[in-house]
């Protein structure tokens, strides 16, 4: 397909940028992954032939995917530190999930505990792994690190909600934890009337289709409500089990399409 302009330019607009970047604010250190090298060393030649100053460049090793896949912008699976890409939730699950062959270089990487303490954690992690302890405490100390004490709380109310159906974390959610967890869910607001059941719910929030199959698809235990199964279509809505105290309903159809209830004036 060839080599586009922008590609075929870019170790020589990298290094002007190292240039303009030396002469406007001092910048004598260019930092960039491992396969930045070529691109850095061009900066590199640039700034000292054009200004005779020693400046430096600094490559950090590549952090890949389980599949050896560089992590980026451009491959399409960047964790970013910005909330509003990626969640303290999605951060702490990053983590969590890393394999043992790569979390103990993980530990040294991206947090500050002593090495001593490191290799305790490596050495528990041998005698009781069903425990996930070194993922654990990795996701804890990235996230805490990124998003504060709050953002970890944050991150934990999520995972119990999610991966546990604590009906409490998902009370001591707040709305923007829910859109963070639940991205992709289409959300409603709900007015709650007299002997509103089950049915009329799903149906209201467009999460079943009409008929008998949207029926059928509740007696046969598709649908859960704040993670407790509802088999009875009739079953009257109840305040504090099926409409939490936060005034939400989660509802889920199957086992990964999810619906956030808003409920008005309760």
């Amino acid at each position: 397909e060839g080599m586009s302009l922008a590609e075929f330019l870019y170790p020589a607009l990298q290094a002007y940028d190292f240039l303009h970047l030396h002469r406007h604010h001092g910048c004598r250190v260019q930092l960039g992954g491992a396969d930045q090298m070529g691109n850095i060393m061009s900066g590199y030649e640039l700034v000292s032939k054009m200004t005779g100053t020693d400046v430096f460049g600094i490559t950090v090793p590549l952090i890949t995917s389980t599949t050896g896949d560089k992590l980026g912008k451009t491959a399409g699976n960047a964790v970013w530190l910005n909330r509003d890409k990626t969640s303290p939730f999605e951060l702490y699950q990053f983590f969590v999930r890393q394999q043992d062959n790569v979390v103990e270089k993980y530990l040294k990487l991206f947090t500050f505990l002593p090495l001593g303490e490191i290799d305790h954690i490596m050495e528990m992690h041998a005698k009781e792994p069903e425990k996930w302890g070194p993922q654990k405490r990795l996701a804890a100390e990235v996230t805490k690190l990124v998003h504060g004490r709050e953002g970890l709380e944050s991150a934990k109310r999520c995972t119990k909600a999610l991966y546990y159906s604590s009906v409490e974390a998902l009370e001591a959610m707040s709305d923007q934890e829910l859109q963070e967890l639940f991205r992709q869910a289409p959300s409603a607001e709900l007015m709650l009337e007299p002997g509103m059941n089950v049915l009329d719910l799903c149906r209201k929030a467009n999460a079943i289709p009409d008929g008998p199959s949207g029926y059928q698809k509740i007696t046969d235990g598709g649908v859960s409500i704040n993670g407790i199964r509802v088999t009875d279509p009739e079953t009257v809505l109840i305040l504090g089990q099926h409409i939490l105290k936060n005034g939400v309903s989660l509802l889920r159809i199957g086992k990964k399409n999810y619906y956030i209830i808003k409920w008005l004036k309760l």
